[in-house]
């Protein structure tokens, strides 16, 4: 691929979590201001276990959006793709935590500044100087920021990085379900490392069960009609399935003790493609030793991302990641 800038260039939406945390004196809710966008929180694990990145996307002229950059910053990730919207605010989500510790999420966009984002806004030299670039399903659901995402996936292709996807579900984003699957499905045709949950492979093929015979069976449809090198399916405390052309298993998750899951499929992405970056070989030529050792060691960073609240804020050192990893071992 020749020299490259940047190690992980990622794409997409970037906002406020207002996340619950506790209660005020008179008996209501108290809501925490969270940086939050799957495609920062991976960059964030990657820059995190000590890869250059650098991110695009769209923020408000608003004192949130100047809170996002100075995040950016702070995370060590390069800003210089960040675009600074007049037309709207930057988004907020309101996240709703339930006894499990699970997420539901309340979007106030209509529009948010990351749906604004632009073609002519995507600069080329961070598409084109990236070894890997990841993008999510969040930046399709608008016409413009489609046109940026797919424009800028296949700068990125052209220039030989490898591609991550993950195709998060958040219907209230998009028109119908109907239309968020034709979309969410375009993504999968340019990728070559998808990372799913169990509910969006069950989306994806249409099988209702995610139970072992219609997860393996839903895992090889995707990777053999798309043409992936890796799918990776997360189950949460069951563990993550992986499929590739030639293997096919089960990685067991971590054990530790979950307070807030927000974030966790993104630090488990960001410690998977920081062992893709580390490999001399891409992969659809590693051995299924190395890639159960990938998975193994992104299991660990998801579950060490669940002890703690919010998503950047409670991603893990190397250090962590490998000293969970020996204790689960």
């Amino acid at each position: 691929m020749g020299h490259k800038i940047y190690d992980a260039v990622a794409l997409g939406e970037y906002l406020i979590d207002f996340v619950p945390d506790g209660v005020s004196a008179s008996g209501e809710p108290l809501l925490e201001r969270n940086p939050g966008g799957a495609p920062v929180n991976v960059l964030a694990a990657l820059a995190k276990l000590g890869n250059k990145t650098a991110f695009i996307g769209k923020v408000g002229q608003d004192p949130f959006g100047k809170y996002l950059r100075d995040v950016l910053i702070r995370q060590g990730i390069a800003d210089e793709g960040l675009v600074l919207s007049r037309d709207a605010h930057t988004t907020m989500a309101f996240v709703h935590l339930d006894e499990r510790g699970e997420r539901s999420f309340h979007f106030v966009r209509q529009p948010g500044a990351d749906a604004l984002l632009t073609k002519v806004e995507v600069r080329p030299e961070l598409t084109r100087g990236t070894r890997l670039f990841h993008f999510g399903s969040i930046s399709l659901t608008s016409e413009s920021s489609r046109q940026a995402t797919l424009h800028a996936v296949e700068e990125a292709r052209q220039a030989g990085a490898i591609i991550s996807y993950d195709p998060n579900w958040r219907p209230t984003l998009w028109e119908t379900n109907e239309l968020g699957l034709i979309w969410m499905k375009s993504g999968l045709e340019q990728a070559h490392i998808v990372k799913v949950s169990d509910e969006e492979l069950a989306l994806l093929t249409g099988r209702p069960d995610a139970d072992t015979p219609d997860l393996a069976a839903g895992a090889e449809e995707l990777v053999l009609r798309y043409g992936l090198d890796v799918l990776l399916v997360t189950r949460g405390a069951a563990g993550t399935y992986y499929r590739t052309a030639r293997y096919a298993g089960e990685v067991a998750a971590s054990r530790v003790v979950t307070v807030d899951a927000t974030g966790a499929g993104d630090a488990f992405m960001g410690a998977f493609l920081h062992r893709v970056l580390g490999s001399e070989t891409k992969p659809a030529d590693w051995s299924e030793l190395e890639l159960r050792s990938a998975v193994a060691f992104a299991n660990a960073g998801g579950a060490l991302a669940t002890t703690r609240k919010g998503a950047i804020h409670s991603l893990g050192t190397l250090e962590e990641i490998e000293e969970l990893l020996c204790r689960t071992r």
